[in-house]
């Protein structure tokens, strides 16, 4: 069996996913697909992701290919998370992830408005809602959600949790028939109301977005499709890896690694898993350093973290398993990094990386900085290393 160690899987993460100097991708598309996809829960993430792994990025690139070009398309696919993909690349994800995520919300949300009372038929009730939306946006009429609420009353209501707790409120139900169908792949985050910090999507079909519907796929070709990439990117894997990543099951992991023809390897006693044409020795890398935003596809690409994590999960996972901003140096998360008051990048480290890993962060810091010119980036999810950091803790919480 080949032996695949740490060092050099932290040489295949450098070179495939564009964070060693001389590997960068060409273009954001090429970003994206070295990563499979682009996180794109946080708005921000998609831009500072590309920005990390593309020389000479500018903010224009980016919306040029996610809202005129459309060779980047969002799209809800594994684990219910958004992510940036090419577009090429959404018939896969939807077949291999985005259908299951459909069914599993469609069934949540009609039991919870027959539960609630807001429709004795929960089944019917959401064909209708989907097919006034669908109708809604013939023609390639772009629309917000607010919009489309005021154009169908069938997307009125809300679903009460938590009555009588200080937690408690409402969850209105329109947004999540447009999540059901996003998720079908029948409509598609369209051109953006904010900014690229914030996402205010409008609606649109997917076919007027994107040329065409998408096309059928098997959900076995699918999930295939998407272990096979993710494998050319992130790979060697674990199974664990693999079925979190996809956000399915053991069986589907099984079969899809069968399908691909994956061949088993080493990695320090346990076993993983690699394309059969990708077992050859990955060219070293010199020393690197990187700042990747919350959530980034490399952060958040593997199950089992230790080989580039160390023990530093509990400074950068939030109790959900969501990765804040980090800092790396050699392959490893070496700590994370926020803005001051004034905007500039300032760096937490949590362990010593000698002076040239200090000089070669800083220079990372003071070149974010100068590219974010002042832009804030408020983040949903800062790990409790930044959060202690910003009440003034040490690292160790004291």
């Amino acid at each position: 069996m080949r032996s695949i160690s740490v060092a050099e899987r932290r040489a295949r993460l450098a070179r495939r996913q564009h964070l060693a100097p001389d590997a960068r991708a060409g273009g954001v598309e090429q970003a994206a697909s070295g990563l499979v996809a682009l996180h794109a829960t946080t708005p921000s993430s998609v831009y500072l992701s590309a920005w990390a792994r593309t020389d000479g990025f500018r903010l224009v690139t980016m919306d040029a290919a996610l809202y005129e070009e459309r060779r980047l398309v969002k799209h809800l696919a594994m684990r219910r998370t958004l992510f940036v993909f090419p577009v090429d690349d959404l018939p896969t994800a939807q077949a291999g992830a985005s259908a299951r995520v459909a069914r599993a919300e469609a069934g949540r949300l009609v039991r919870e408005v027959e539960k609630a009372g807001l429709h004795l038929d929960g089944a019917a009730w959401l064909a209708k809602a989907e097919h006034a939306v669908v109708e809604a946006l013939e023609g390639g009429r772009e629309l917000t959600s607010t919009q489309l609420r005021e154009e169908i009353p069938l997307l009125e209501g809300a679903v009460v949790y938590g009555v009588g707790k200080k937690w408690g409120g409402e969850i209105p139900v329109g947004p999540r028939v447009l999540t059901v169908l996003s998720a079908e792949g029948r409509i598609v985050r369209a051109t953006n109301d904010g900014g690229w910090t914030v996402s205010r999507p409008r609606w649109t079909s997917m076919a007027a977005w994107t040329g065409a519907t998408l096309p059928e796929v098997s959900e076995r070709e699918g999930v295939a499709g998407l272990v096979r990439r993710w494998l050319a990117a992130f790979g060697p894997g674990t199974v664990r890896d693999i079925t979190w990543w996809l956000g399915g099951t053991l069986t589907a992991t099984r079969q899809a690694l069968a399908d691909v023809g994956a061949v088993e390897v080493d990695l320090d006693g346990a076993t993983g898993f690699v394309l059969p044409d990708d077992l050859e020795p990955t060219k070293a890398v010199e020393p690197w350093a990187a700042l990747l935003p919350e959530l980034d596809p490399t952060t958040m690409g593997w199950a089992e973290r230790e080989w580039y994590l160390g023990a530093h999960r509990p400074d950068v996972f939030d109790a959900n398993g969501n990765g804040g901003n980090t800092a790396w140096w050699e392959g490893r998360i070496v700590g994370g990094w926020a803005q001051s008051p004034a905007g500039e990048v300032v760096l937490h480290l949590l362990e010593e990386v000698g002076s040239d890993g200090r000089r070669a962060l800083d220079a990372e810091a003071a070149r974010l900085s100068d590219w974010l010119a002042g832009a804030r980036i408020t983040g949903r999810y800062p790990s409790p290393l930044v959060t202690r950091a910003a009440r003034g803790a040490a690292p160790d919480g004291t």
